[in-house]
């Protein structure tokens, strides 16, 4: 990093003291000399670069004269072109080209310094670079043109400088975006017109199918939308979505130009492509109050539902919009209509843990007791997700709590699967039978034992629940723990690489957690030799799911509770879906870690084949 009292007096804007350095250099002062001309901060900016941002062209010719280099590049692989195009200092641009000073120099987001002039409203230093330049129109990384940074920027002066200089008013960027669209969306409305007055195209389209009213429209840029409209563009023209401007303000809140385009004749109930309205783009955003009840005052249809059977009661209820779905209610919106999978909204809201809304949804009459997916009441989906005060207000309006769904699953069993503790003693305190079975025979202990939630466990232990329960397939409990649901874990969060991290600890919480609820197991009686129908017993689940820890620790329980030769031939296999992946023997008498007996290796139809029982996926509902 320079230091030097050069690089301080010229920050400092201290002319005089840097042309007696300069002027001295002659002087035996060599060492000064090269420090003042060639060094740089941190940022790798040597003393031109500062002498061309502030603009001393004297300063600047002194500095060349002295060495220094007119074509250095900072870290960000800027120029003292650059920096003095950006200080908009005609003088000192002169002065570097010069001395032969790049003009296509590129920056590392591949801006020159005439793209540095069109952000910057330099005109005085376009007029002096352009006719140096063999092309206007060259793009930067992002496919961006200097009419671009121009327009994007409001520079009337400069849009009509670089227009005179045949800029290509249509160039577009690399999401097919032109000049227009950036004017339309900063709501430079001078730079609109005048692009349309030089021939931009009024209809031209992103790849996304935005037109410059889908971009004024999401900005707000209420000045710029109503010139559009004047001039006659298709106010319901969809984008590649379906989505039209009054969609696109509708989901930003833009209230203002939401009115504009009602005022304009927009359709209020034109559709996109998954069926959804502007109406329940306004139910869904977070700042769409004002734009529903526009909607709704000018004729929206309050009950339209989507492709997948959405209405925007749906929707409010998803997002938690407690006021607006007062605003529909009261306009007529059906409380308790069903999407295509027989979910109310009050089936949605219970899913999402919005107790107002639940609350209102009630108070207006809203069915507690009817079923949705798979026949399940909002009170499994307010379990199911660990949502107690929603359990508790739901519980409150009184229905027959032990009542199945297709599956044969209680709210118990929900809650027990979502593991939250408050929601199972809620549910226990209303009457719930914990030894319910499904109709696969299992118990809530089994959800939560498979879900390795170790306090819900724990409360169901202790509420009298039988740990050695088996389902219809000779599962207990403890198979459930053993082989916990990392593998759900996987499919949910996926094989990228940005997951890569939180699956990892997922993993190794998860099966740290899987440990303390087998433990618990264990210490209260639960029987690791218990067999299931096809002879696999709690040692055969942990090793075949891969689990080292509960590998680990049933299998030293299992060996202390039904082995007592002095020597063991101990067999430690670490499989993973069905591989063995590292096995060694090891002759020591009374050590009981890595320890497996592991008959599995002489009856491998089902896990060496990879066949292995998804006993994990047992509660799994997606809405």
């Amino acid at each position: 990093m320079c230091t030097s009292p050069f690089w301080a007096v010229l920050t400092n804007q201290t002319k005089w003291c840097a042309v007696t350095f300069l002027k001295y250099r002659n002087k035996g002062y060599i060492f000064l000399h090269l420090q003042m001309c060639s060094g740089f901060d941190a940022e790798k900016r040597t003393p031109l670069h500062v002498a061309s941002f502030l603009g001393d062209a004297d300063i600047i010719e002194l500095l060349i004269l002295s060495g220094a280099r007119v074509n250095a590049k900072d870290n960000m692989w800027l120029t003292p072109l650059h920096r003095a195009v950006a200080s908009r200092s005609e003088e000192a641009v002169q002065v570097l080209i010069k001395h032969s000073a790049d003009v296509n120099a590129r920056d590392k987001n591949w801006q020159t310094p005439l793209h540095v002039a069109a952000a910057n409203k330099a005109v005085k230093c376009a007029e002096v670079i352009i006719p140096m330049l063999s092309s206007v129109n060259v793009s930067d990384r992002g496919g961006r043109t200097a009419l671009h940074h121009a327009a994007l920027n409001g520079h009337i002066e400069m849009v009509n400088l670089l227009l005179a200089k045949g800029a290509n008013i249509n160039a577009f960027d690399k999401k097919d975006r032109r000049a227009l669209h950036w004017a339309a969306y900063m709501g430079h409305l001078e730079v609109v017109a005048l692009l349309i007055n030089h021939g931009a195209e009024v209809t031209c389209k992103d790849k996304k199918g935005y037109t410059p009213l889908h971009a004024a429209a999401s900005n707000g840029q209420i000045n710029v939308v109503k010139h559009l409209l004047n001039l006659g563009v298709e106010i319901d023209e969809m984008n590649i979505y379906g989505n039209t401007a009054l969609h696109i303000a509708c989901y930003n809140g833009q209230d203002s130009v939401v009115n504009e385009l009602i005022d304009y004749g927009a359709n209020v109930n034109q559709p996109n492509n998954n069926g959804f309205t502007p109406l329940h783009f306004a139910a869904a955003s977070t700042h769409g109050a004002l734009c529903l009840e526009l909607l709704v005052n000018n004729g929206a249809d309050v009950n339209i539902q989507s492709k997948d059977g959405k209405s925007p009661l749906h929707m409010t209820a998803v997002h938690g919009r407690f006021t607006r779905s007062q605003t529909l209610i009261q306009n007529g919106g059906e409380i308790d209509c069903v999407d295509k999978d027989g979910n109310t909204p009050l089936h949605v809201a219970a899913r999402y843990g919005h107790e107002l809304l639940i609350n209102t949804l009630i108070t207006s009459g809203a069915d507690t007791a009817k079923c949705g997916i798979h026949n399940m009441f909002p009170l499994h989906l307010a379990a199911l997700n660990a949502h107690s005060d929603c359990c508790r207000k739901l519980l409150s309006s009184g229905f027959e709590i032990d009542t199945p769904d297709s599956f044969g699953r209680t709210c118990l069993h929900a809650a027990a699967a979502g593991g939250n503790v408050e929601c199972i003693k809620l549910l226990q305190s209303s009457g719930a039978d914990f030894n319910k079975k499904d109709k696969c025979g299992r118990t809530p202990l089994h959800y939560a034992a498979a879900n390795c939630h170790f306090h819900c466990i724990e409360t169901l232990v202790t509420t009298g629940a039988n740990i050695n329960e088996t389902d219809d397939w000779g599962r207990t409990p403890l198979h459930y723990a053993a082989a916990s649901d990392m593998d759900r874990k996987k499919n949910i969060l996926g094989n990228s690489h940005e997951n890569a991290e939180e699956l990892e600890r997922a993993s190794e919480m998860k099966e740290k957690e899987a440990a303390l609820c087998l433990e618990f197991l264990l210490q209260n009686d639960a029987n690791p030799s218990i067999q299931d129908k096809e002879g696999y017993n709690t040692v055969h689940y942990a090793a075949a799911y891969g689990h080292r820890q509960c590998l680990e620790l049933v299998s030293a329980h299992t060996v202390q509770r039904s082995l007592s030769a002095d020597i063991y031939i101990y067999i430690y296999t670490y499989m993973c879906v069905g591989e063995v992946l590292y096995a060694s023997i090891v002759n020591s008498p009374k050590s009981y870690n890595l320890i497996v007996v592991f008959s599995l290796l002489l009856h491998q139809s089902e896990i060496a084949s990879h066949k292995k029982p998804k006993i994990w996926e047992i509660y799994c509902v997606d809405l």
